[in-house]
């Protein structure tokens, strides 16, 4: 039942009419507030950040709504009323969120870490303080409170979204008889903008996300589906003139106290272990609103997340470990390329860290050097890689340019040095990059420079030839067209066989790829599943000395619809070379996630065909089943599973079965308390009768962790955890605990 334009008057105006300052009645919401962007005034009084609507300072604030449902609507009306309202200090950025909904029995807001509300509901405010429309930050909140945040990097079609950034900025939010409330302050100290005192010209976005039946994104303005940059559509804003940051400077020391013991066989004693006790120091700074310095002595890079348990046993190449250590995520998208040049895992265990970052009005820059207690290295081939250390310490030198000639061109440049007393590693190469409509061009070449000690030289005859100097070069360009309904790509690349890039995580060298592929978009805004794409691409793959290693074919459907669901049928075929002979493989596997309640996720991929067992050089029937999901249980408590199944037949028996566990659960106390509990599996058997070479035909690990932690904000924090682990294999026949430990982190942001 539609309100009657009076009554929805009044329900927005109400929190805003009992200000705890009598201020002046708030008129209806004019339609031109529909428009978005306008002149950001200078708040008078002050606002308490308490998620109540009622300091008088907001009535001077510019009134904006969320008026356009953006997914899966096509820039239709918003189903729910939005109001925002927008001002600043001289010291900070403040927004109002007002959402009504029209049920607010269904309102999903559950108590959480931070970066762990987007299935909630939400509302945010996405800044582009550059207007460049290439990096933003994005900030969320949900109906409690509870934060998350993110950069956006629009040349980034990878990793568009980042959660890794950890801002300083406040915020409340309270649940209302009709919707809920927020409110934000974000300090200038936490934002990169332009310098100087005249008026700031920022795109923004208001943004709420509105989870039922279907996800609902809902805008402040319209996003036209054949758009190909989100932070283009933006409101364009100005004012904040005279905004300062401060003396912005935050020192953080670091106390990190731990004790790991092992045995080696069950009931043997463990060993004493011993206690290491580590202070560190953070230290950030930033000189002018568009720069930041970082340093860091004896840094504290132990994680207090474990990683997700993959197993490898039959795929040749390394895996692959996101980051998670804060020194290195925070500005990580200044670095980022078209290859992936810079794993800064690959910086293992560094004594001392420097870091600079900055935007100017024509591009960005990063510089990071550090000096690492020893040195990891990923040795690349054509058809495998893998980690070694060399116990020496190395010097490590990054830099990073890009150059903007315009809102459509950009080029960049990048280098990586490593040294150390027997080993060397340089890269350094150029990239670019256009856009315009529907058109995205885009190309790098890198050339690479190494010298290896002995001992990985003759470890790795087969990658390097037993040339202790290797050098290459890597290059590659991609063409891209879409629109609202079509999309195409096409890209070659090449990596010669000497290329080597230590700093980064590039597995393969020595083949050159070709790929063509494009799809089409069904949009249906009215019917049960609303959306349906297919898709299909053609790839060949050759080695250096022209062998073709894949030829590969490959086609999906993917449809959206009701409960929040996606399904994925997709099909595959290819001929691949492996040990002198090439093998033809073909599966298809089928996916789908969906909500049978709003605060339950469950999902599954089973994928069935023929596939290639390495070790055996065989192929055989591969059969894998993997189930997920989610649940949040109340206000606080949450739960997570991941259960993989894989199996081989061939040769009229069952030649490898595994199976992987990755679960857990967290139980928010309060806004600062939170204790998580995460365990993790694997288990794989063999029969040797498959196998002409000696196999391990049973292994089993599984892990436990847990953790209390208690955060004032991401920079202060404590937290205490134990873990324990457990293993056998054919030497070890039972199962037996061979791993325990305890620690405790504790850190401090103090801001002078």
């Amino acid at each position: 039942m539609k309100l009657h334009a009076l009554t929805a008057a009044l329900l927005l105006c109400c929190p805003f009419a009992q200000a705890k300052k009598a201020p002046q009645a708030v008129t209806a919401v004019d339609p031109e507030v529909a428009i978005a962007g306008g002149r950001i005034p200078l708040l008078q009084g002050d606002i308490s950040i308490d998620g109540k609507l009622d300091d008088a300072a907001w009535q001077g604030a510019l009134v904006q709504e969320i008026a356009y449902e953006i997914q899966p609507g096509d820039n239709s009306p918003a189903p729910v009323k939005t109001t925002v309202r927008i001002g600043y200090t001289t010291d900070a950025l403040y927004v109002a969120f007002h959402a009504l909904d029209t049920d607010p029995s269904r309102i999903r807001a559950h108590l959480g870490d931070r970066d762990t509300a987007f299935n909630d509901d939400w509302v945010g405010v996405f800044l582009d303080t550059f207007n460049d429309h290439r990096r933003g930050y994005e900030l969320i909140v949900n109906p409690l409170g509870v934060q998350a945040d993110l950069i956006r990097d629009e040349t980034n079609a990878d990793n568009q979204e980042d959660p890794s950034w950890d801002g300083m900025w406040q915020s409340a939010g309270q649940r209302t008889a009709d919707g809920y409330d927020v409110e934000i302050r974000i300090p200038f100290s936490t934002l990169r903008f332009p310098a100087g005192g005249s008026d700031q010209h920022w795109g923004i976005s208001l943004f709420r996300n509105w989870p039922r039946d279907k996800r609902h994104q809902l805008a402040s303005h319209k996003v036209p589906r054949d758009s190909k940059c989100f932070q283009c559509e933006w409101g364009q804003y100005e004012g904040m003139a005279g905004v300062h940051q401060g003396r912005n400077l935050e020192v953080v020391p670091t106390l990190t106290v731990g004790k790991t013991q092992t045995r080696d066989t069950a009931g043997a004693r463990w060993d004493s272990g011993k206690t290491n006790i580590e202070p560190g120091l953070d230290v950030s700074w930033a000189p002018s609103p568009a720069m930041t310095l970082n340093a860091t002595l004896n840094p504290d890079f132990s994680q207090v997340e474990t990683d997700q348990l993959q197993l490898n046993f039959n795929d040749g190449f390394a895996l692959f470990y996101q980051e998670k250590r804060p020194f290195f995520l925070e500005g990580a998208d200044y670095f980022s390329s078209q290859f992936n040049v810079l794993y800064t895992r690959q910086i293992a265990d560094p004594d001392f860290g420097l870091r600079l970052t900055g935007r100017s009005s024509s591009g960005a820059y990063g510089a990071i050097v550090a000096r690492d207690a020893t040195t990891l290295l990923l040795v690349p081939g054509v058809q495998g890689s893998a980690f070694e250390q060399l116990d020496q310490t190395a010097s490590v030198v990054v830099g990073r340019y890009r150059h903007d000639f315009n809102k459509q061109l950009s080029v960049g440049v990048i280098g990586t040095f490593r040294r150390g007393d027997d080993y060397a590693n340089n890269v350094a190469g150029v990239d670019a990059r256009w856009q315009q409509g529907p058109h995205t061009a885009s190309a790098q070449f890198l050339h690479s420079q190494s010298e290896y000690p002995a001992s990985i030289v003759d470890g790795y005859k087969d990658e390097l030839g037993n040339d202790a100097t290797p050098s290459g070069n890597a290059w590659r360009a991609q063409y891209a067209f879409s629109n609202r309904n079509w999309n195409l790509t096409a890209w070659h690349m090449a990596i010669s066989p000497g290329f080597r890039a230590d700093l980064g995580f590039m597995g393969q060298v020595g083949y050159e790829k070709s790929l063509l592929g494009g799809g089409h978009n069904w949009y249906r805004d009215d019917k049960a599943f609303n959306r349906i794409n297919v898709y299909a691409d053609f790839d060949i793959t050759h080695r250096f000395d022209g062998q073709l290693l894949e030829r590969e074919l490959e086609g999906k459907v993917n449809v959206q619809g009701p409960m929040q669901s996606g399904l994925t049928l997709h099909a595959l075929t290819r001929s691949r070379f492996w040990k002198g002979r090439l093998f033809d493989e073909h599966y298809a596997d089928f996916s789908g996630s969906f909500r049978p309640l709003g605060n339950v996720q469950v999902g599954m991929n089973l994928q069935v065909g023929t596939l290639l067992d390495l070790t055996a050089e065989k192929t055989g029937r591969r059969s894998m089943l993997e189930v997920f999901g989610n649940a949040e249980l109340g206000r606080g408590v949450a739960l997570n599973w991941d259960v993989v199944l894989q199996r081989m037949r061939r040769d009229g028996g069952i030649a490898f079965t595994a199976k992987v566990l990755n679960a857990g659960g967290s139980w928010q106390l309060d806004p600062h308390q939170r204790l998580r509990l995460t365990l993790q599996g694997s288990q794989i058997q063999r029969d040797q009768a498959l196998y002409v070479d000696t196999v391990n035909q049973r292994a089993r690990d599984w892990a436990a962790q847990v953790v209390y932690s208690y955060k004032l904000n991401p920079h202060t924090a404590l937290y205490a955890g134990a873990a324990y682990g457990a293993f056998m294999d054919d030497d070890h026949h039972e199962l037996f605990g061979n791993t325990r430990s305890v620690f405790l982190k504790m850190s401090y942001g103090w801001q002078p």
